[in-house]
């Protein structure tokens, strides 16, 4: 099959166009930064340099694919956040429509059924009829958990406006990138989601984890209000728009509403689990 990616060399892509290679289709990957090429190639796939925000670029591109892989990156030089989102989702209907494409997958969130803000997922499902589609939910990624090494450093705890005993999902992006392996090379009709997680456990529990990893077994992950979250985020200059949308996720994993679907459609486990992303993450924890 010809596939072709978006997300450059993300924690994603990179190891999915490394399955995909392997497995023997020819791969095309999607990256805005033309010093990326080199290393592109090195994975054995081809380099298409050029923005998503390009609708001309993007349909050039996808020319002869038989599936695609789609994700937004979040743009934290971008103002208005959902007028992006939106001009990234027609960029890539145009793209598809266009070439005819017949086979897609979307990474998306485990929030995004819920959210107030238009979404990927329903531009998709709403105007390209005649696709297969694939909508990806996964967890909370591990990587996530890097952002917290200086506050846990000079306050000592994991803060979020969800945390203690809610239950989460947490994936690991090589787990995303072999479900996303499966979804590209599946025949199926219409459309589908599937959700994916390396492992479930509450917050206090992956704290607890982490806290060991690194010589902290107290550590906690405590619940700030939603305005303290908020605030937060604002002070490390992220976007307002961006800053709502992030705390509105967090607050919807925090009344557990996310979790109810999941469980209703749970997927099968990827390989992952928290006590091995927790050595990798005390490495980096430990170094400085």
């Amino acid at each position: 099959m010809n596939i072709v990616l978006t997300g450059s060399l993300g924690n994603i892509s990179q190891p999915l166009a490394k399955i995909l290679v392997q497995q023997g289709h020819s791969v095309t990957l999607i990256s805005s930064n033309p010093d990326k090429q080199s290393a592109i190639e090195a994975l054995g796939a081809t380099a298409a340099i050029g923005s998503i925000e390009d609708p001309g670029f993007l349909t050039k591109t996808f020319a002869g694919a038989d599936a695609v892989y789609l994700m937004t990156p979040f743009k934290m030089t971008e103002a208005d956040q959902l007028a992006y989102f939106k001009r990234v989702s027609d960029n890539y209907v145009e793209a598809i429509r266009r070439n005819g494409i017949k086979r897609v997958v979307n990474l998306s969130g485990w929030c995004a059924h819920l959210v107030r803000s238009g979404n990927l997922e329903s531009t998709l499902d709403d105007q390209l009829s005649g696709a297969a589609i694939t909508h990806l939910r996964p967890g909370s990624f591990y990587s996530n958990f890097y952002g917290f090494k200086g506050m846990i450093k000079t306050q000592g705890v994991i803060a979020g406006n969800y945390g203690g005993e809610d239950k989460i999902v947490l994936v690991a992006p090589s787990d995303i990138a072999a479900a996303a392996a499966e979804e590209l090379a599946a025949a199926l009709p219409a459309k589908k989601v599937r959700y994916v997680g390396s492992d479930e456990l509450t917050c206090n529990e992956a704290a607890a984890i982490l806290g060991k990893a690194i010589g902290k077994p107290d550590l906690q992950w405590i619940i700030v209000t939603d305005e303290q979250m908020r605030q937060g985020l604002t002070a490390m200059g992220m976007p307002a728009q961006l800053t709502d949308l992030l705390v509105e996720m967090q607050s919807l994993t925090h009344q557990g509403l996310p979790q109810k679907d999941y469980f209703l459609n749970r997927p099968v486990p990827g390989k992952i689990k928290m006590t091995e992303f927790a050595e990798e993450f005390a490495a980096f924890y430990l170094k400085d």
